[in-house]
């Protein structure tokens, strides 16, 4: 499985190129238009109040020029007149940020069929997702939602951070990205594949303890660093001396410094890859975009999301299948 397989072919490149350069017109148009209304809305203002200052003047106690009760009046006016027209200066810029990334994310990722895009809504499939996979917790956030069917197979992709506890002494469950898709073969129960490391001691204890039993895949260097769990181990013993072994070595050696954790729950799969950073990480609105340096590494890092899943959901097939 190449992660290559699963990146746009040049068609879908030239329409994203296109289309991020009309995107890239509207948004240089906009900046054209605050750079002069600004400074136009802004400076009649102030024009109009220095003008009616002068005349205040005129009638004012010479004691009282620029300070009398009327001047300070007229100067609030017209500071909060300012306030106003600065932002009305402004809208054409803060309306194309409202919906820069709405805007941005579907271009970017125009390949994927049947694109859909929220932004801090819960998934569909996150109810389904077995919690032995990561912990207790009580806050959830969610942040770029991602939905669609690429390469056969439909998806959901979000960013996601779950927390146990408040304030300084509050952890993190998990901080990361969740890819979700149906399996090939549905599983007969939850198979759950965890890094050790970045579990809590006691995680799969307490509530989870009575129905979730341990497995070893036979490999030293996975068994040392996962904790296989299930609750059908007759069903989950050929697959984690299998195909899931092979899937995580793969992923081991593609992501070595984002520890991942897959999960199967019937139909669906689930595979979580903490990180810190934000997966659609975009530059100010500001900045012209540039598809090599913003874009492409973006969609590379798609691609091998999309072809980790594509790997992982074959995990139960048959071999003339999962090929």
């Amino acid at each position: 499985m190449e992660a290559a397989d699963f990146m746009p072919d040049e068609t879908d490149i030239a329409d994203i190129k296109r289309n991020l350069e009309a995107y890239e017109a509207r948004r240089a148009s906009a900046y054209r238009q605050v750079r002069w209304r600004v400074p136009l809305f802004v400076g009649l203002v102030l024009v109009f109040v220095a003008l009616m200052a002068w005349l205040f003047n005129m009638v004012a106690d010479p004691y009282e020029r620029w300070f009398s009760t009327p001047h300070v009046l007229l100067y609030v006016v017209g500071f909060v007149a300012a306030i106003l027209l600065y932002f009305q200066a402004v809208k054409p810029t803060s309306t194309l940020q409202q919906s820069f990334r709405k805007t941005l994310l579907p271009i970017i990722f125009g390949f994927i069929r049947d694109m859909r895009y929220e932004h801090d809504v819960t998934p569909n499939s996150f109810d389904r997702l077995p919690r032995e996979t990561i912990g207790t917790f009580n806050s959830k956030r969610f942040d770029d939602v991602i939905s669609g069917r690429y390469e056969g197979f439909p998806f959901e992709f979000y960013e996601v951070d779950l927390r146990q506890g408040t304030g300084k002494s509050g952890t993190i469950a998990f901080k990361g990205v969740v890819v979700a898709f149906e399996t090939v073969v549905p599983f007969p129960g939850i198979l759950v594949a965890a890094r050790r490391a970045n579990m809590a001691v006691g995680f799969f204890r307490g509530m989870f303890a009575s129905k979730m039993q341990e497995l070893s895949c036979g490999v030293p260097e996975l068994d040392a660093a996962y904790d296989f769990r299930t609750d059908n181990v007759e069903a989950a013993q050929p697959l984690v001396s299998g195909r899931l072994a092979q899937a995580l070595t793969w992923l081991s050696e593609t992501r070595p410094d984002d520890p991942a954790r897959v999960a199967l729950n019937g139909s669906d799969g689930f595979l979580l890859l903490p990180q810190t950073k934000d997966f659609f990480e975009l530059p100010d609105m500001s900045v012209p975009l540039d598809y090599a340096k913003h874009v492409a590494p973006m969609i590379s890092d798609m691609g091998t999301m999309l072809a980790t899943a594509a790997l992982v959901r074959k995990i139960g097939a048959r071999d003339e299948v999962a090929s």
